[in-house]
């Protein structure tokens, strides 16, 4: 008697088994997807994304398929849906698995390939700290030392230069590269990893980062033990005093939903100023790592309800935890002629 054929369809090995069989298509992530809220298609839903994904990793689709090019690119990467998922599902690491194979060489946008050259070449990074006078290089015991963001030290110099001020015994390297965060969101993962890798060898101690992308990212890679973001440093660590100021809060979707870091910068507010918890500041802003300049259109239209939310509750700053969601911020708010302003955290506890 011959053996019955293997009628299951072959695998193209692009994204990873056990992390695609997880979901169990529910549904519970619908309500929490910002772009599915916007279209109600299927498709724009994590698990309309993750079907399509088992049809690229099956063959059924065709790696050129223009639904998977649209929505490979439409997804924001939030990962709210993991917050909801009661399978447990790592839809980060998917999605960087399917832009991995989505965006590679000349199929990545434009726009991006520029952002991971600058990204690849410590040396640019290292000039444009300097020229913008980001913290300066300072040894120290080694306990603790300072993950300089890559285009943080061009766009926001002030914010390392006011973590170092908070915390004058921590390590400063300016020779420090880029922790891979830009890479692995953008198509190139391993070579993300492989700079979180270089990153947590070359930094001594613990790693206090800026940034809540690059947080998780880094966490991800070489352990949480070694990463602390500033909000939680900053809570256990600055002394606080009341001011006559109403603010709230922007979340980095990636600290939040990734590295379940939320309670801290809303504790931090509290202690110091009137916190107004505005209705969406758990939800993406539309930044999105580099999203605002792939997918403008889409950007623009979260970021409008988002400084709506800010103006109705009249507010004097708006407090972010991410560079990314800082600029995003302080485009809008300079476009609407608010008088609300974004300022990152760590500029906030330092009285900037």
């Amino acid at each position: 008697m011959s053996e019955k054929a293997d009628t299951r369809p072959a695998t193209r090995g692009v994204l990873s088994k056990d992390l695609l069989d997880a979901c169990i298509s529910c549904g519970f992530c619908l309500p929490a997807c910002p772009t599915y809220a916007m279209t109600g298609q299927e498709q724009s839903s994590p698990r309309g994304r993750i079907t399509l994904m088992r049809l690229l990793e099956t063959g059924e689709l065709a790696p050129d398929d223009p639904t998977l090019a649209e929505e490979s690119s439409f997804c924001l990467g939030c990962r709210a849906c993991e917050t909801v998922c009661p399978a447990g599902v790592q839809y980060g690491h998917l999605l960087e698995e399917w832009r991995d194979e989505q965006w590679r060489g000349m199929k990545r946008p434009w726009i991006v390939r520029p952002l991971l050259t600058v990204a690849n070449r410590t040396w640019v990074l290292r000039i444009l700290g300097s020229v913008r006078r980001s913290a300066r290089k300072r040894k120290t015991d080694g306990q603790r030392t300072l993950m300089l963001g890559c285009f943080e030290r061009a766009l926001f110099p002030s914010v390392s230069r006011s973590l170092a001020a908070l915390d004058p015994t921590i390590s400063v390297d300016p020779n420090q590269g880029c922790c891979g965060a830009l890479h692995a969101h953008n198509g190139e993962l391993e070579k993300g990893r492989e700079l979180a890798r270089e990153l947590g060898d070359r930094l001594a101690g613990t790693i206090i980062t800026t940034s809540g992308g690059c947080a998780a990212h880094l966490a991800d890679v070489i352990g949480r033990e070694r990463v602390v973001e500033a909000s939680e440093w900053l809570l256990e660590n600055s002394e606080t005093e009341k001011r006559p100021l109403r603010v709230g809060l922007q979340d980095s979707c990636h600290l939040r939903n990734g590295l379940g870091v939320w309670k801290e910068p809303r504790e931090l507010l509290g202690r110091t100023a009137a916190y107004v918890e505005l209705p969406s500041s758990g939800s993406c802003c539309g930044a999105a790592g580099t999203y605002a300049l792939v997918r403008k259109k889409e950007s623009k239209a979260i970021l409008a309800k988002k400084i709506a939310e800010i103006e109705a509750a009249d507010l004097d700053l708006v407090i972010a935890v991410n560079p990314g969601c800082l600029r995003q911020l302080q485009t809008g708010l300079r476009k609407s002629k608010s008088r609300t302003k974004a300022v990152h955290i760590v500029d906030y506890m330092r009285g900037r």
